[in-house]
């Protein structure tokens, strides 16, 4: 199967192939020449099949079922060093021997999953644990499992050549570069929040279950829980990429290995980054679960659990409420969730008392949320300097400053000192004696001593000013029933945090407009449609597949209200209402 990417509106195209791109990405950081590179990456590896030019295009989507006999293949082992080897040679030595030790420690804690949890509770009786949802837990760890113990093959025969060629690169490269390794860990962390929420529930309501997992635990030799071997496929992409970074450093330029090493360490990176984007995805999508439990009405409860809200970010803040004499009276840590139509506050309990100590030591347990306000996106405003004269002060350099209400305070009381301190030097300059500490030099010392406070002073309600999100949002109507708003003062972690937070409550209400609500429109038979007055706000790609024909030619009605060509993609069609264009994509 073929596929093809319509572009709409955004006019990127890119000839270059990810071998290609990967080829330019290393040749950025190394001066070897580009037919090393392509020696690297055709070079051959006895347990994987590379894709053939001449094939169909389809890459591999599963793994066959193959059992590996460590007396056939042993474990990669280094053999004792020779003598004579440059510093570098020894550090990259050292660094291979920990590439190996870590890969078989890992290996052991897929083998224990495998055999010591999954093993025992599929041939358990249906009273332990349902069968499917034992599947449902350990999902995808054989695969994984299979794709480490063929690569640990490789990597002892590359081991045991290592004192004569000195090359790891590539096969991290024709090992990790598959769209299946991808597809694998993809699925495996997709699914980690909710095996986590079926083994909870397990050992809630099993107590064979739990009981089973804490004999396991226990018998250990390392004491390590379920939750801790089933977390380390996730830590080890990143962990690769410090070992390949360290092997990186250590490789001279001239070196064969040096834009193999390269072009892994651009592989392995693009592969962490995008099973964190996962990881992210997955996450919140938890967090809407675990909102959506935490919310007491079910009609806003299925709404979460709908496809019409998403989430956009969440996070961490502090809350801050003041007196009315500018005091602060409390502070608390809140969690505020930004979905795309709402914006909800919420209390935080880390240690919910209904979990028993003894599963939560097992399996960690998420926070339990309790509501605080909820209210609409459109009505919250983002309150910034300028739009009210609260605590707007025209300070001695001219800029206008808006900090919290002690550090407000704290700078009239210095900037009033100040204007004292200038009168009494004016009055020091009449004196007629002459005085050891009371003198026109030491008065002005006072003045520049002060006038440098009110600076740290103004610098400081600026920084605090940087982290301080300021939201006003709608309150319980007073009594003649007239709509009220409160002012919510939130810490976010730094400034970056709160740009982001102003950024993406923008954006969200923008995309809330009308004339940004999301849809399609055809072109009728007769050629009669409705003509939309304005843009959309976004644009994306849209994948097409077609099936294996040689030949495909695609058509699409767009509506633009602006004239404008699609970099020679669409053609014009007097057929059709003004504004509106034939998109023809060639395979």
């Amino acid at each position: 199967m073929s596929t093809l990417t319509l572009v709409i509106l955004s006019f990127c195209t890119s000839g270059l192939s990810q071998v290609q791109q990967l080829v330019k990405a290393a040749r950025n950081g190394t001066k070897d020449s580009l037919e090393k590179t392509k020696l690297a990456m055709i070079r051959k590896v006895s347990f994987l099949q590379r894709k053939d030019s001449t094939g169909d295009g389809k890459d591999d989507t599963g793994y066959m079922n193959v059992s590996v006999c460590e007396l056939k293949h042993p474990p990669p082992q280094l053999c004792p060093m020779p003598e004579g080897l440059s510093s570098q040679q020894v550090v990259r030595r050292l660094i291979l021997s920990s590439i190996v030790q870590s890969e078989s420690s890992y290996l052991n804690s897929l083998k224990r999953i495998l055999q010591e949890y999954q093993k025992p509770l599929l041939e358990s009786p249906n009273w332990m644990l349902n069968i499917k949802k034992v599947h449902q837990i350990f999902y995808r760890l054989q695969e994984i499992y299979q794709c480490h113990s063929m690569f640990q093959i490789a990597l002892a025969s590359r081991v045991a050549e290592w004192d004569h060629s000195e090359r790891i690169g590539d096969l991290f490269v024709a090992s990790f570069s598959k769209l299946m390794v991808l597809n694998v860990y993809s699925d495996y962390i997709n699914n980690f929040t909710n095996a986590m929420a079926l083994i909870k529930k397990a050992c809630m309501s099993k107590p064979a279950f739990l009981e089973f997992l804490k004999k396991k635990q226990a018998s250990s030799p390392d004491r390590i829980t379920l939750y801790g071997l089933m977390v380390k496929p996730i830590q080890r992409f990143p962990q690769f990429i410090l070992l390949l970074q360290d092997m990186l450093k250590n490789t001279p330029e001239s070196h064969s290995d040096r834009l193999p090493l390269q072009l892994a360490l651009t592989e392995l990176e693009t592969l962490a980054e995008k099973l964190n984007e996962q990881k992210r995805l997955a996450d919140q999508e938890a967090e809407i679960q675990q909102l959506a439990h935490s919310m007491g009405d079910r009609s806003f409860n299925k709404l979460l659990n709908s496809d019409q809200r998403q989430l956009i970010h969440c996070e961490l803040l502090m809350e801050t409420v003041y007196g009315d004499k500018s005091q602060v009276l409390k502070s608390k840590e809140r969690k505020v969730f930004l979905l795309n139509d709402t914006l909800i506050c919420v209390n935080v309990n880390l240690k919910p008392p209904a979990v028993p100590p003894d599963i939560s030591s097992l399996v960690p347990v998420g926070p339990k949320y309790t509501v605080k306000w909820c209210v609409p996106l459109l009505h919250t405003h983002v309150m910034e300097v300028g739009q009210d004269s609260m605590y707007v002060h025209s300070s001695t350099s001219g800029k206008m400053v808006l900090g919290p209400p002690k550090l407000y305070q704290e700078l009239e009381e210095l900037q009033h000192d100040l204007a004292v301190v200038e009168e009494v030097s004016l009055l020091v300059g009449t004196l007629h004696g002459v005085y050891q500490n009371l003198n026109t030099t030491v008065s002005q010392d006072w003045c520049l001593a002060l006038q440098r406070l009110i600076r740290l002073k103004e610098e400081e309600i600026q920084n605090a000013n940087k982290c301080r999100l300021r939201l006003s949002i709608p309150g319980k109507p007073d009594k003649s029933g007239h709509p009220v708003s409160i002012m919510v003062v939130f810490n976010t972690p730094s400034p970056i945090s709160k740009i982001s937070w102003v950024n993406r409550l923008h954006l969200a209400k923008i995309a809330l407009r009308q004339e940004n609500a999301p849809g399609w429109e055809c072109a009728e038979e007769d050629g009669k449609t409705k003509t939309r007055l304005t843009c959309p706000l976004l644009t994306c790609k849209l994948p097409v597949f077609s099936p294996g024909a040689h030949t495909l030619k695609l058509q699409a009605a767009l509506h633009s209200p602006f004239q404008s060509s699609l970099l020679g993609f669409c053609t014009a069609s007097t057929s059709l209402p003004q504004g509106y264009l034939w998109v023809s994509v060639l395979q």
